[in-house]
């Protein structure tokens, strides 16, 4: 499929042939939604952690005698049946992550790139590059350009004015072609690519 290239002053480029098993296919919502589950479990943070019966603070003193009272049989206080005594069960430290094969990850891509594309929220620009590091000519330019959340992935580096700029401004981000991911993607109302940008990915998903 073919379709124009921009520069940041809107001025067009020329055009560029984006792969159609990469940029054409018909985007699948399981997909994406394994692959998105699969990204979140792995950045979450399993460091909830509740302390068990050996742990808490109190006397490991038998609270009262065996026998002759009438009551329930007890130890000490730190049992789970007391106020402030320890969790039975509760979480501890561990990871979320599970597995998800390379090629079912990089066809979430595929479909992830292909949904933008075919939603039309897909824009095609010469470079991501500024002469100087200043924010407000970033702003400007993108708010010409009607962006408001969106996600620019460049070839295998990023322009390091472009990236200072980027920083200052909400809404924007910016990723090499390695860090370009499905939730990243699908997070954003536009996606953005620089020409390098489309060859690097479509280097990387053939």
């Amino acid at each position: 499929m073919k379709t124009d290239v921009i520069k940041l002053d809107a001025k067009k480029a020329g055009s560029i042939d984006l792969d159609d098993e990469i940029f054409g296919l018909e985007p699948r919502a399981d997909i994406l939604h394994r692959v998105v589950r699969w990204q979140r479990a792995r950045a979450q943070a399993g460091t909830h952690k509740v302390k068990t019966r050996s742990e808490t603070s109190y006397s490991t003193k038998k609270i009262y005698r065996q026998k002759g009272t009438g009551g329930a049989r007890h130890g000490d206080r730190n049992a789970p049946i007391f106020r402030k005594g320890g969790v039975y069960k509760g979480p501890t430290p561990r990871s979320h992550a599970h597995d998800l094969t390379k090629k079912f990850r990089k066809l979430g891509l595929r479909h992830a790139l292909s949904a933008k594309a075919g939603a039309g929220e897909l824009v095609v620009i010469d470079a991501a590059e500024l002469k100087e590091a200043k924010t407000s000519v970033l702003a400007k330019a993108m708010k010409e350009l009607g962006w408001k959340r969106a996600l620019v992935i460049d070839g295998a580096e990023v322009n390091e004015n472009f990236a200072k700029a980027a920083g200052n401004i909400e809404g924007l981000d910016i990723l090499p072609s390695m860090g370009a991911n499905v939730y990243d993607i699908l997070k954003r109302d536009t996606l953005v690519l620089t020409k390098a940008g489309v060859e690097a990915l479509e280097a990387r998903l053939k």
